[in-house]
């Protein structure tokens, strides 16, 4: 047998994990340790992992994430009316199972967005579509795609994303246009999708920056009646470190 010609046929094929793991069979003695059948499984595993972990990073890709955030990293050291349990249910992904949205809600340097790119990061591991934007430059753009002609299909690009998160919400006002994006973007995703929605500002606070009282009610309507909500508080977790550290010198 020529396993080169073997090896060249997998690359060709794309089997990019079986062509690995035969390759390192070939200069160790895992073959002749395995019977056929544990073999091909072990190739097979292979090309499944090897698929997996390369949906996952084209997952994170399109994702578009300002920073990469891991549950693992998460810093419960500090009160600020977070809990690993807490994290753990939310990271079950029931809520998007069941299309619902969080809120997460917190001054400055609480850890909002960490919380909500990392919750979006596991989502891509578990297979679901995510898409992170700051929601003043989503808006922007947004408005730029409406004078091209394309934002239906922006819009609709958005309605089968699984999880949707608008980090910074609300530190801008919205004017006219972006509220009517805002209002279809919400409209199409109400009952059939799940949204994450960051923010500075409590939730009763939205009302102002979103702007004429009928489009807010509508869009408030849609969103808070089946949300889950994180409410974090106290000083910039940057702040509380140095702040540590200085106590222990």
């Amino acid at each position: 047998m020529d396993n080169n010609l073997t090896l060249e046929k997998l690359r060709s094929m794309r089997l990019y994990g079986m062509h690995d793991a035969f390759k390192t069979s070939l200069e160790n003695t895992i073959k002749e340790q395995m019977t056929q059948d544990q073999f091909i499984a072990h190739l097979v595993a292979s090309e499944w992992d090897n698929r997996r972990n390369r949906a996952v990073e084209r997952a994170i890709k399109a994702a578009s994430f300002r920073y990469n955030a891991v549950l693992e990293d998460i810093d419960y050291s500090f009160e600020r009316g977070l809990d690993r349990n807490q994290v753990e249910r939310l990271a079950s992904f029931e809520f998007v199972k069941g299309n619902k949205d969080l809120f997460i809600t917190g001054p400055t340097g609480t850890g909002k967005s960490y919380l909500a790119t990392a919750l979006g990061n596991k989502a891509c591991q578990d297979g679901y579509r995510v898409f992170y934007a700051s929601t003043a430059k989503l808006m922007s753009q947004l408005k730029i795609a409406k004078v091209k002609g394309t934002i239906l299909s922006e819009l609709k690009r958005m309605e089968r994303t699984d999880l949707l998160i608008l980090d910074d919400f609300g530190m801008q006002t919205f004017d006219s246009g972006s509220r009517g994006i805002l209002m279809d973007m919400i409209e199409d995703r109400h009952g059939k999708r799940s949204t994450i929605i960051t923010s500075q500002l409590p939730v009763k606070g939205w009302y102002d920056v979103i702007g004429e009282k009928t489009i807010a009610d509508a869009i408030l309507d849609r969103l808070v009646h089946q949300s889950l909500r994180v409410e974090l508080f106290g000083e910039s977790i940057r702040k509380r470190k140095t702040k540590k550290e200085n106590d222990y010198q």
